[in-house]
């Protein structure tokens, strides 16, 4: 009981610590409290029985949720991996054990997320096949899977507009990587298919919200922008791609590596 205690005086602490933004703070203070829970005798992979034990499972659980939040805030992707990898045996393994998490569906979809922002996509894809059938259900499970079946059609307008429909503040930082992603993907193609674009394409292709930063973004990458337009510069264009429409010929290249991933 006094282990319990001491546990939960400690989450309390953390929970604090985020409440004020005091992420670096925060983070120390999970360190400490995962060492805590190890001297529990309920979560696994002991699983005794106790008196105590669906409270010292229940607040594992909330602790182990609550840092994969902080690692999303962090932008921490190897730290949200390990404490997802952890939380999960609760979704799996103790499910009988404890009420179900309202938490659940948020870190379950926002791992999905950070699949499709890693492009483990065969992952993703076996992740989706374990889950149990209410979780397809959720609007966070549902968003991920959407964005998966935009980005194998090729149709990025649709990604980019669902920055403004995600299901909870936390994806914020994954949808950006994505995005970025994407952008890079399609510039690849660009740069290869064509001699130059117009800014105004070259904006609309790379999902960018206004031509200075579709500017900014050619200038990083080494293109060289002048008079309205953005040079490949160092790239080799074909003649012929050059003769095709930019839209049909990205999208085109895309399909066909992303079909050529899921045969692999």
């Amino acid at each position: 009981m006094a282990k319990l205690a001491e546990a939960a005086k400690g989450f309390d602490q953390f929970k604090a610590a985020v409440a004020r933004n005091d992420l670096s703070t925060a983070k120390r203070l999970l360190t400490t409290l995962k060492l805590k829970l190890t001297e529990l005798a309920a979560p696994p992979p002991v699983y005794e029985r106790t008196p105590t034990s669906q409270q010292e499972l229940l607040l594992a659980r909330e602790v182990l949720e609550q840092a994969v939040l902080l690692s999303v805030r962090l932008q921490d992707e190897a730290a949200f991996e390990r404490n997802f990898m952890q939380l999960k045996t609760y979704y799996t393994d103790s499910r009988s054990l404890l009420p179900a998490s309202k938490a659940e569906a948020l870190t379950t979809g926002l791992n999905l997320m950070r699949l499709l922002v890693q492009n483990r996509i065969a992952e993703f894809h076996t992740e989706l096949e374990v889950l149990p059938a209410e979780a397809h259900a959720s609007r966070d499970v549902q968003h991920a899977e959407l964005l998966e079946r935009w980005l194998m059609e090729g149709a990025y307008n649709k990604v980019l507009a669902a920055r403004d429909s995600m299901p909870d503040p936390a994806y914020a930082y994954l949808m950006e990587r994505l995005l970025t992603t994407v952008r890079e993907e399609i510039a690849g193609c660009s740069e290869r298919a064509y001699d130059s674009l117009s800014v105004a394409d070259a904006r609309k292709l790379m999902l960018f919200a206004s031509d200075q930063e579709a500017t900014a973004f050619a200038e990083e990458r080494g293109w060289e922008v002048k008079g309205g337009r953005v040079f490949f510069t160092g790239m080799e264009a074909s003649t012929d791609a050059a003769e095709l429409p930019s839209k049909e010929l990205i999208s085109h290249a895309l399909t066909y590596a992303r079909e050529l991933e899921r045969i692999v």
